[in-house]
């Protein structure tokens, strides 16, 4: 099992940046392939980013492709996602996951541990 803790979220004026942190603990997080979705209120939570164990490969939503960059650490245990060029549209709560099987990281279905999540607010 893998426990995931999202730090960094908050109030941002658009435009403005911020750098979300997932931290992980429980079992072997270098080997888990990890993501980050996002949901804001009344929608389905929607894919943001994902990146493989490795670090070498990832992938990005087309609405914040060019603005956020997930990464990894796996020294520290944390997974990184940094938002740029923030707009309103990026308001919701975001989740980080981690997925321990093979699948498509665009999706929801390969993931098995969630984090509690972070809010992140971008005003006009």
């Amino acid at each position: 099992q893998v426990q995931l803790v999202e730090s960094g979220g908050g109030l941002v004026q658009a435009g403005g940046s911020l750098r979300l942190s997932c931290a992980a603990s429980g079992s072997t997080f270098s080997r888990y392939a990890m993501g980050w979705f996002r949901q804001a209120p009344g929608k389905e939570r929607e894919f943001v980013a994902a990146i493989r164990w490795s670090g070498g490969t990832t992938w990005a939503a087309d609405s914040v492709k060019g603005r956020f960059t997930i990464s990894r650490d796996n020294a520290k245990n944390t997974v990184y996602l940094q938002m740029n060029s923030l707009k309103p549209e990026d308001t919701a709560v975001y989740y980080c996951a981690a997925a321990r099987g093979p699948g498509r990281l665009t999706t929801i279905g390969p993931y098995d541990y969630w984090g509690q999540g972070t809010q992140v607010t971008v005003s006009s």
